[in-house]
This record gives C-alpha cells, sequence and structure tokens, in this order.
C-alpha cells in the first residue's frame, strides 16, 4: 500500500485486511521499485518510519496476553495478585503472609505498575477474568 498516511488506525486496519506492504508516498522511486519486487516474493515491507509503532503494538498485545502478564511478576507478586483476587485487604495479606503492611502496599504497587493497572480492583478483576488459579496451579 503505497499512501500518505501514518496514523496508526490506517496503519493497522491496512495490516489487518493483509496488506503485505506500507510505505509512505515520501519514499524513493528506486526503494519503491525495490518495496514492489520484495512484495512480488512474498515479503513484507514496512516503511522504515512506521516500524517503531508496529513494535510497540506487538509488545502491547504480547503484554496483554495474561501468561505473558503473569510471567513477568515474581512468585512473592503473583502471591499478593492471588490474595487481591479473594479480595484480601493489605493488612490481610501481611499478616497471611508474614510481611509488614508497607511491604504489601510496595507489592501492590509493583504489580500495578507491572500489569498496566490503576488500581487494585482492576488488577483482581483481570486475575479472576484470566483464571490466575489455574496458572498458579500449573507451577
Amino acid at each position: 500500500m503505497l499512501t500518505s498516511y501514518a496514523e496508526d488506525k490506517r496503519l493497522f486496519d491496512a495490516i489487518a485486511a493483509g496488506a503485505s506492504g506500507y510505505v509512505l508516498k515520501q519514499i524513493d522511486s528506486d526503494d519503491l521499485v525495490r518495496a514492489i519486487e520484495r512484495v512480488g516474493r512474498g515479503e513484507a515491507v514496512l516503511d522504515p518510519t512506521l516500524t517503531p509503532k508496529v513494535l510497540q503494538r506487538v509488545r502491547e498485545a504480547e503484554h496483554s496476553r495474561p501468561e505473558t502478564a503473569f510471567r513477568v511478576l515474581t512468585e512473592r507478586e503473583l502471591e499478593i495478585l492471588a490474595r487481591l483476587a479473594e479480595g484480601k485487604t493489605n493488612r490481610e495479606i501481611a499478616q497471611e503472609l508474614f510481611l509488614s503492611h508497607k511491604a504489601v502496599r510496595n507489592y501492590v504497587s509493583t504489580v500495578l505498575q507491572k500489569l498496566g493497572m490503576a488500581n487494585r480492583t482492576e488488577a483482581a478483576a483481570y486475575a479472576i477474568h484470566h483464571h490466575l488459579d489455574e496458572y498458579l496451579s500449573k507451577d
């Protein structure tokens, strides 16, 4: 696809529709010929200025998969998340795991940051929806 549009929506709509190439109109004529030849050979072609957008989207998609998201958490952070999913308070978690209240608060903050969640309720809902308990039982 030869276009003047570098916006995310148009780029990802074209990719989703099956485009094998996406180059911007500013492309040099020799590079355009090479891009067309590459697509003709079955290769994918992407304008180099758009590569960071595609890589970021892939990273976001990978991180949104629960098994990947859970994998970035330490064993202790998974324990904390599991207890959040049970509706436990920081104080209750601290007592169960023999940690200080401040340590639990720090763990909760780290879990939220790693998962990209805004609050503990969102993290708990994510853990329940994506069956954290099944993930934990795989170990």
